[in-house]
């Protein structure tokens, strides 16, 4: 075949996957297809699924444009990402161009806010990453969020109109929720932070983790505060479309009490475990992709940090497996979500994944053409 001919094939392909892509995912498929998406932007709103599908954002609020990458955590200036952040509205929240935000302190949240980075590459890493605390209704789309280190105890704002206050050291997290609810994290790239990726917990609930893509990390995600901590026992959480791979070693997830539905994800071969768990989770693992690392002795997805978590109830559903992975089920019942309807979709079978999962992590957008 001739380069040319190699070429033209090639695109085909290409578009033949990423058509395939927007029809079979369901989040990507409301919106993506639409050119005018930036004259449009809050339709993104309208396009969650699963236990988070009720975070709104900013929706129905004002836009607001960062044009900065400066941060300043006690006075935040105008056109920095910290002071629309820090605002009392409802704001729709996006980025006047490519940048690179390196956080002075941890970036905490007002509720009924939306990230969204569509048509700019953003970058927040090399220092204090995300926190959320106390708030509803956020949406964080399209970021890159990498590199993220301990913070120093320090005074920051936490909402406009309020006196700079005194926080204790944050972990490292890349996205930390704690006592939180109604939040949807989607379309993001993580790696490398110096805690987890991505940690809910303290009685946070109704919360989607989708179509990220996860790598080069030890402990990726963690559900749930302590063992000890009963209040996230009205945890529920989806975590689905998220592709885990690759240089991920353990806790995708790790959960604890709550509820967790494990959907149509893709999984590289894992250092320690895919799964895993304690204080008597419920998770039901369906239609994901699971591919086993080459050891022999660690091929299992599952890890259960209690001996009496035989009798937990942990289902796999439809999972496709490969290079000998395999899933170790226990309890009885089928652990349904149970879903209302506006929460609810289609959970398609593993080999199909690969599709669902191609374009997870942060997109190429331009204004007047399909994200790809």
């Amino acid at each position: 075949m001739a380069a040319g001919e190699w070429m033209h094939f090639l695109f085909i392909f290409l578009s033949l996957s990423l058509s395939s892509s927007m029809s079979y995912n369901p989040i990507d498929k409301c919106w993506r297809r639409d050119p005018n998406w930036a004259q449009n932007r809050m339709k993104l709103a309208d396009c969650g699924v699963g236990f988070g599908s009720a975070a709104k954002g900013g929706n129905g609020g004002k836009m607001y444009t960062v044009t900065s990458p400066g941060d300043i955590a006690v006075n935040p200036s105008p056109g920095t990402l910290r002071y629309g952040v820090t605002r009392n509205a409802s704001l729709w929240i996006v980025f006047a161009s490519d940048m690179e935000i390196k956080l002075q302190m941890p970036l905490f949240f007002t509720s009924h806010k939306t990230i969204d980075t569509r048509g700019s590459n953003v970058h927040i890493g090399n220092g204090a990453c995300i926190t959320l605390v106390n708030v509803s209704n956020i949406i964080i789309h399209g970021l890159n969020i990498h590199d993220c280190q301990p913070s120093k105890p320090g005074k920051i704002l936490l909402s406009e109109g309020t006196q700079a206050e005194e926080i204790e050291t944050e972990d490292g997290d890349g996205i930390s929720v704690r006592n939180s609810r109604d939040v949807w994290i989607d379309h993001n790239t993580l790696v490398n932070c110096s805690d987890g990726l991505v940690d809910v917990t303290l009685a946070s609930t109704a919360v989607t983790i989708s179509n990220n893509r996860f790598s080069y990390h030890d402990k990726v995600m963690l559900l749930g505060h302590s063992d000890d901590y009963t209040a996230d026992k009205a945890m529920k959480i989806t975590v689905a479309f998220n592709h885990f791979g690759p240089g991920l070693t353990e806790r995708m997830p790790r959960c604890r009490h709550g509820y967790v539905h494990v959907a149509n994800n893709n999984y590289e071969p894992w250092g320690a475990y895919a799964i895993g768990g304690s204080a008597d989770p419920i998770i039901r693992s369906e239609g994901n992709l699971f591919a086993a690392p080459n050891e022999e002795n660690n091929k299992q997805v599952t890890w259960r940090g209690n001996p009496n978590g035989t009798s937990w109830l942990w289902k796999s559903v439809r999972d496709t497996f490969t290079n000998g992975a395999y899933f170790l089920p226990s309890g009885k019942g089928k652990a349904l979500p149970n879903y209302n309807s506006g929460q609810n979709f289609k959970v398609l079978l593993g080999p199909l994944v690969p599709i669902l999962t191609k374009t997870a992590g942060t997109l190429s957008c331009n204004p007047n053409h399909r994200c790809l």
